[in-house]
């Protein structure tokens, strides 16, 4: 018996006991306005809505004659039709790919919809997968925001699916890593010191940036992305910037490369001494300000330090941004040029007048000038001068007679008073004044009254084995060395009579010798007062006993 296709086919699926949600092949046998009629060899033929056959750009994918994978949703629906999803075909062809993809490991491509909560929301052939934010890069990344992820169609890989419950997770960062580990290891191969290569800016931190050359991290250290000074790498280069590095050192064991940029260009340090010497003096820009000082830019790549003595003449603790800001130029002089170390000392001070050479200039030894006191200290009184300048009164040079202690409680800080120029060393920046100097020495006025070889008194204040300590008009001591015993009627708070011998001007004392027991020439009485004082460490003078004797004989 002879039996068509048709009844064959027929019976062979109801041999196979086609069921709801089976997949069988129909054939596209016409395309109407709203519906597309398949024919499944079934019951009936099939009305299929025709926007489960358009693509995502609404264009219809089939035409007739097409043979189509579709589901079998229901045999005989009860009006004696059989209903099936090209929809629900497509879908499971998806899960299938999805399936293959995920066991084989493969790459599949799909586009962010959204930001969601712990990640991203992305489409894969009109399927939703979930991409963590954990697995979107090799790097942590803080803020999404400003990549403009949404719409961008990139490849994933399936590292996690679950078709019933509808669940699939992807990494981007998989694929990176795959990519990442091929190009590495070519890389690896291809590089070494001294070569130039590409690369992109990955990551910035306060000591430099990461810089990806093709699998392999390079780190761009800052001090080898400028000649110049770079407080943060962001100054000059930018994450996802295109830029080309020199490689600086390769270790290929522990894959580690060392990156510079300032290196492709030329160091502005070469045959700096040909450009600039000590003495000259030239404009710059204030680049950075510290505690020690500030540095200033010379030249693009070349900075030198004003270091903060060289800042004022004045000044000295002053901090250097009170008198310079970043950014202003100033003009400087250059005082030390270290090639090797690349070190530049310059000076600001240099440049304005020198105020210890003008009152150098304008003031001679002994000239009378006035200032206010600065400062009362233990050594001395400070006193500040025209030009903002200060002198020294040396506590010795206070008072002729009384001790510093005494006449130091006689000022204060703030008063305004007079004083003697001593000596200026302006090259040093010291001024030596004198208080005691604006009158008359008492001892030189005493020198101008008598002669050598004149009487005069004295009340002793103390007696040594053969020294005695006299007391003289206007607190001037005396000192009258016995060249054997002290005489008996020499007592303490007697008024005795002495021979003027002269001055010494070491301790400020009147020499003077026994006027009525001995009369020697005052000649010999110089001499033995002199030798006397060399021996006086031994408190006993051989010389003085010697002119003594010769005295006596005489």
């Amino acid at each position: 018996m002879n039996q068509s296709f048709s009844q064959l086919f027929r019976k062979s699926l109801k041999d196979l006991k086609i069921r709801s949600g089976s997949l069988v092949q129909g054939k596209v046998i016409n395309i109407e306005k709203d519906t597309i009629i398949i024919d499944t060899g079934l019951k009936s033929e099939s009305f299929v809505p025709i926007g489960q056959f358009k693509d995502s750009k609404g264009k219809i994918e089939v035409n007739i004659g097409d043979t189509v994978d579709v589901i079998l949703e229901t045999i005989e629906d009860g009006f004696g039709e059989t209903v099936v999803s090209r929809e629900k075909a497509k879908r499971n062809a998806i899960w299938t790919f999805l399936k293959e993809s995920y066991s084989g490991g493969k790459k599949i491509s799909g586009i962010i919809t959204e930001k969601v909560k712990g990640g991203f929301a992305v489409e894969i052939e009109g399927i939703r997968a979930f991409l963590p934010g954990s697995l979107f890069d090799v790097r942590p990344i803080r803020d999404f925001s400003s990549n403009n992820l949404e719409g961008k169609e990139i490849e994933f890989k399936i590292i996690k699916l679950d078709q019933r419950r509808n669940n699939i997770v992807v990494s981007r960062k998989a694929i990176i890593e795959s990519e990442n580990n091929n190009d590495r290891i070519s890389l690896l191969e291809s590089l070494k010191e001294g070569i130039e290569v590409p690369g992109i800016v990955k990551n910035l931190t306060d000591y430099g940036a990461f810089i990806d050359l093709g699998g392999v991290d390079g780190l761009l250290h800052i001090t080898d992305i400028s000649w110049k000074r770079v407080k943060h790498p962001s100054e000059i280069v930018k994450i996802g910037d295109n830029i080309k590095v020199k490689v600086l050192k390769f270790d290929k064991d522990k894959s580690r490369v060392s990156l510079g940029l300032k290196q492709l260009g030329i160091d502005p340090w070469k045959g700096i001494l040909e450009k600039y010497s000590p003495g000259k003096k030239i404009v710059g820009k204030v680049t950075n300000i510290t505690d020690y000082g500030c540095f200033v830019e010379i030249e693009e790549g070349i900075e030198g330090l004003v270091h903060v003595s060289e800042i004022d003449w004045t000044k000295r603790n002053i901090h250097p941004s009170k008198i310079v800001n970043i950014g202003e130029e100033i003009k400087v002089m250059i005082l030390d040029i270290d090639e090797k170390r690349r070190r530049i000392s310059l000076g600001l001070k240099q440049c304005q007048p020198n105020p210890w050479k003008q009152f150098s200039e304008a003031h001679s030894k002994n000239d009378r000038v006035e200032g206010k006191i600065k400062s009362i200290t233990d050594f001395g009184i400070f006193i500040e001068l025209n030009g903002g300048i200060d002198g020294l009164v040396h506590s010795s040079d206070v008072s002729w007679d009384n001790s510093y202690e005494e006449e130091s409680v006689k000022y204060k800080k703030g008063d305004l008073i007079s004083a003697v120029v001593l000596q200026v060393d302006f090259e040093r920046e010291r001024i030596s004044l004198g208080i005691k100097q604006l009158s008359e020495d008492p001892i030189q006025k005493y020198s101008k009254k008598y002669k050598k070889g004149d009487k005069i008194f004295g009340k002793v204040i103390s007696i040594e084995e053969k020294e005695v300590i006299i007391s003289l008009e206007n607190k001037i001591l005396g000192k009258l060395y016995v060249p054997e015993n002290v005489p008996e009627n020499y007592q303490v708070g007697k008024q005795i009579p002495v021979k003027y011998i002269g001055i010494d001007r070491k301790s400020r004392m009147i020499i003077a010798s026994i006027y009525e027991k001995f009369n020697l020439s005052i000649e010999k009485e110089r001499k033995v007062c002199e030798n006397h004082e060399k021996k006086e460490r031994n408190k006993f003078s051989n010389i003085m006993i010697e002119a003594f004797k010769a005295a006596k004989n005489e």
